[in-house]
C-alpha cells in the first residue's frame, strides 16, 4: 500500500515538473512580429506626448486678440538645422537600405553621416539658445521654446546614442541583410523623430507673429 502512494506521489511530482519547466519557444519571425508591435505600442504613446505638447503651444501662445504669436527665433539657422535632420533621414534610409542587401560598407557610411548630421542639429539647437532673446522664465513663450525643443533635443541625443550602437554592431559584424532588428528599430525611431520636428519648427517658426514688446 505504502508502496503504490509513493508511486502516485512521484508520479505527480514528475508531472508537476513537466509543467513547471514547459518553455513556449517562439520562432524567429514570431519574435521580429513582437518586437515590431512593441516598437510601434511606443512610439504611439510618443506620438501623444508630442500631440500634446503641439497642443499646449496652440492653445499658450496666443495674444490678447486671440492671433498665434511665436518667439523671435533665428529663421535661417532654424531653416538649415532643420535641413540637416532631413538629411539625416535619407542617410539612415540609405544605411538600413544597404545592410538589408549586406552591403556593409555603405550601411557604415549611412549611419556614420546620420550620426555626424545629428550632432550637427543638436549643436544647432544649443546655439539658438545661446542666442535667443529671452530665458525659459521669461514669459510662455520663452518657455515653451525651451521645453519644446529641449524635449526634442533629448530624443535626438537618444536617437543618436540608438545609431552609434547599431553602427559599431555593424563594423562588429553582427548583422546580416537577413538579420539586422537593431537597424530597423533605430531607423524608424529617427524617422519619427525627424518627422516630430518638422512638425515643431512650423509651429516655433512659421506660425503666428513675434509679440511687440512694450
Amino acid at each position: 500500500m505504502a508502496t503504490a502512494i509513493e508511486r502516485h506521489h512521484a508520479a505527480v511530482e514528475h508531472h508537476h515538473d513537466e509543467h513547471h519547466h514547459h518553455v513556449i519557444e517562439f520562432t524567429p519571425a514570431q519574435r521580429l512580429s513582437m518586437n515590431r508591435l512593441g516598437l510601434w505600442l511606443f512610439l504611439i504613446s510618443e506620438t501623444f506626448l508630442f500631440a500634446g505638447i503641439l497642443v499646449a503651444r496652440i492653445v499658450l501662445l496666443r495674444d490678447e486678440g486671440g492671433s498665434f504669436t511665436r518667439p523671435e527665433l533665428d529663421q535661417q539657422l532654424g531653416l538649415v538645422i532643420t535641413f540637416i535632420l532631413l538629411l539625416s533621414s535619407l542617410a539612415v534610409y540609405m544605411g538600413e537600405t544597404a545592410i538589408s542587401r549586406g552591403e556593409i560598407g555603405r550601411f557604415k557610411a549611412g549611419i556614420g553621416a546620420a550620426i555626424v548630421m545629428g550632432l550637427i542639429f543638436t549643436v544647432g539647437v544649443g546655439y539658438e539658445w545661446s542666442i535667443a532673446h529671452f530665458a525659459p522664465s521669461d514669459g510662455v513663450e520663452g518657455g515653451m521654446f525651451f521645453f519644446m525643443t529641449g524635449m526634442h533635443a533629448l530624443h535626438v541625443l537618444t536617437g543618436i546614442i540608438f545609431l552609434m550602437i547599431v553602427y559599431w554592431n555593424g563594423r562588429l559584424g553582427n548583422y546580416t541583410k537577413q538579420s539586422h532588428w537593431g537597424v530597423e528599430a533605430s531607423a524608424l525611431y529617427w524617422h519619427f523623430v525627424d518627422v516630430v520636428w518638422v512638425f515643431f519648427y512650423v509651429a516655433l517658426y512659421l506660425i503666428g507673429h513675434v509679440p511687440e514688446v512694450h
